[in-house]
């Protein structure tokens, strides 16, 4: 007869094998009738020695990330979710997956229940992709979600950088100045928080009173490999530019700040450009347009702490989270 292994014992009473290394350590986070069950199913199987401290078990989360090629801002928060963990004695391992779904593709056998205890999605969008990890049977959280996914969908808990109030307000101030003609680019079929602040930008005009012009929006997909010249094609179809563009990120930005300078097309006086995120990795924008600052240290705590939670405590209510941001206000460009 075979060894009876921790995730055995995990599968027969229906718990992760993190739960099941606390319940035999006297570790936080199990009930007393859990760890009493575990216990005894541990005798019924003839699991191991029952001395404590006896079971020697690392647990493994992974971080998933859809590009490798992942922006600086998103290693900071992964350095950080990693520096949590570790703290913690949990082992952290990175689960690359590709950017777009293809026919066949099935997860990779790392974010199996027998590999890890759970994860952390972080810029998964392809929304068929998602789908496969909202099913995964582990603890998951996911640092934002295509729009089409409402969170009941999701098996997890959800942290959304919160931009809606953010770029309502960086919009209400450029319509108070008297600049009326306002562009917006970003794909609001790409990610809730893009979603999220073009409403932002949609609540400022009607607040204000001031109408969209919808040839002034750039809100249907880019493709991923080819911002700048998707981009640029709006840009040149826009004559006279607007008073000022809102981006939904720097990463945009920085593609519309190249175009201008490589164009050398005339802006309005008093033009202004933002973005979101305060990306210093865009060297062209980083510390020269108005920008959102998303703290990647705590986001990546804060990221870590309720997979720590949703791991010990499955059952729980699942999380809905918004993390406040700061605006960076910074004088127009021309």
């Amino acid at each position: 007869m075979s060894k009876v292994t921790m995730q055995d014992l995990a599968q027969a009473v229906g718990v992760s094998r993190i739960t099941v290394w606390k319940a035999l350590n006297n570790r936080a986070g199990v009930s007393e009738s859990l760890r009493n069950t575990i216990r005894q199913k541990a005798a019924e199987l003839g699991y191991g020695g029952m001395t404590e401290g006896s079971h020697k078990y690392t647990p493994t989360y992974s971080v998933v990330v859809s590009r490798p090629e992942s922006s600086a801002f998103w290693m900071q928060i992964i350095h950080h979710i990693a520096k949590e963990l570790s703290g913690n004695g949990i082992n952290l391992m990175y689960t690359y997956m590709p950017s777009a779904y293809s026919e066949g593709y099935a997860l990779p056998a790392s974010l199996s229940p027998e590999s890890v205890e759970g994860f952390i999605a972080l810029n998964v969008y392809d929304p068929q992709l998602f789908s496969l990890l909202t099913r995964q049977p582990v603890p998951k959280v996911f640092l934002d979600t295509p729009p089409a996914f409402h969170p009941d969908d999701l098996g997890g808990d959800l942290v959304i950088i919160e931009g809606r109030t953010r770029v309502h307000d960086i919009t209400a101030r450029l319509l108070e100045s008297g600049r009326s003609r306002l562009g917006f680019i970003g794909d609001t079929h790409y990610a809730q928080t893009n979603l999220d602040r073009f409403h932002g930008f949609v609540d400022a005009h009607r607040e204000g009173h001031v109408p969209l012009d919808e040839r002034l929006l750039r809100t249907g997909a880019i493709s991923l490999r080819h911002h700048y010249e998707e981009i640029s094609q709006f840009l040149d179809s826009l004559s006279p530019l607007p008073d000022a563009i809102v981006c939904a990120s720097d990463f945009i930005a920085d593609f519309v700040l190249r175009y201008l300078q490589e164009t050398g097309r005339k802006t309005p006086d008093g033009f202004v450009l933002t973005g979101f995120d305060n990306n210093t990795e865009y060297a062209n924008v980083a510390g020269r347009i108005t920008t959102v600052d998303v703290e990647t240290s705590a986001l990546g705590k804060r990221l870590a702490r309720l997979l720590m939670f949703r791991a010990a405590y499955p059952d729980a209510p699942t999380v809905v989270g918004y993390v406040s941001t700061k605006i960076l206000f910074r004088p127009p460009l021309g």
